[in-house]
């Protein structure tokens, strides 16, 4: 990667950032009660008529969803591609009810890789977790409260921040205790007393508000515009980086994956620009081969591929 392809600007406003929620706190919490009290099993019979009703009613994100399907599958998606696709996301948010309130044993996870995110903890430093919009953080989160000495914590954009903890309060207040917001004056200062602590902290590298600086990289066969600011938060705070995704298999199973990124733990000033950018290149790589392996995975409802320039017209 050179200097040149570094963009200086993403969109003034990015797509997703900009479209409304469909979704409010009352609807969040009555799901929950109904879930919670029904069972998951038969709560799971209406994520079908909920992924019907957006897949038939959100055109947006239905075209969308072909887009991607089209590049990750290597060829034009089926309806019931498109069904999937849409089932696997609304999974994946039911899911999050039972995780968030401790029932881990509904669920059948396996983890690849676990024996790279031991090691790299075991040094006591912490590290950075680099996810993308794919399956569920919530059943990494779950392992981390399983298992002793792991512990996860996720550093969000503030209005996001402040979004995902009203969710969260609605399913189990003390849930949003482990998210960050990021453009807070004390942000980086309790990341780094997370990090020094020996925990995880979790960043989705796949999305930008716009604005932030961007890395053009070549993903599922065209160029796509990555964020920085995530790498080069990892730069500044010298730790190692591994790539994770918490895959959703179907019915009850999940797969979380951890791999290794970059390590800029040793990183001198001089060389920053040159180990983010191709650290950026290995994550992109890394999500283009998880997001062909388990396409039904990725959920950016939005062109994601849009020029830049489009994007400001």
């Amino acid at each position: 990667m050179t200097a040149p392809e570094m963009a200086r600007q993403a969109s003034p406003h990015a797509e997703w950032a900009i479209r409304p929620e469909r979704s409010n706190r009352a609807m969040l919490r009555l799901m929950a009660w109904i879930s919670l009290r029904l069972g998951r099993v038969p709560a799971r019979f209406v994520l079908a008529g909920v992924s019907l009703y957006f897949l038939l009613f959100a055109p947006t994100a239905k075209a969308a969803s072909r887009i991607y399907l089209c590049r990750a599958l290597d060829r034009e998606p089926t309806f019931a591609d498109l069904f999937r696709h849409f089932y696997s996301f609304a999974s994946t948010i039911h899911d999050r009810i039972f995780l968030l309130n401790g029932r881990f044993d509904l669920f059948q996870v396996e983890v690849h890789g676990e024996d790279i995110i031991q090691d790299v903890l075991a040094a006591g430093r912490g590290a950075i977790l680099m996810g993308a919009h794919m399956g569920s953080f919530e059943v990494v989160r779950a392992i981390g409260c399983r298992q002793p000495g792991l512990r996860v914590a996720m550093l969000m954009y503030e209005e996001n921040a402040r979004n995902l903890n009203a969710t969260l309060a609605a399913i189990n207040p003390a849930a949003a205790q482990d998210t960050i917001p990021l453009g807070q004056i004390d942000s980086m200062l309790r990341a780094q007393a997370c990090l020094d602590e020996g925990m995880a902290l979790g960043v989705l590298g796949d999305r930008t508000l716009g604005g932030d600086p961007t890395l053009r990289v070549s993903f599922l066969g065209q160029d796509a515009e990555f964020p920085v600011g995530p790498m080069r938060l990892a730069a500044m705070l010298k730790r190692p980086v591994l790539f994770m995704s918490g895959l959703y298999l179907g019915g009850n199973r999940y797969a979380i994956h951890f791999e290794r990124l970059a390590d800029f733990s040793a990183l001198e000033r001089s060389g920053r620009d040159a180990a983010i950018q191709s650290a950026v290149a290995v994550y992109v790589a890394c999500l283009e081969r998880h997001c062909r392996a388990a396409p039904c995975n990725w959920f950016n409802f939005f062109d994601f591929w849009r020029a830049r320039d489009a994007a400001k017209t």
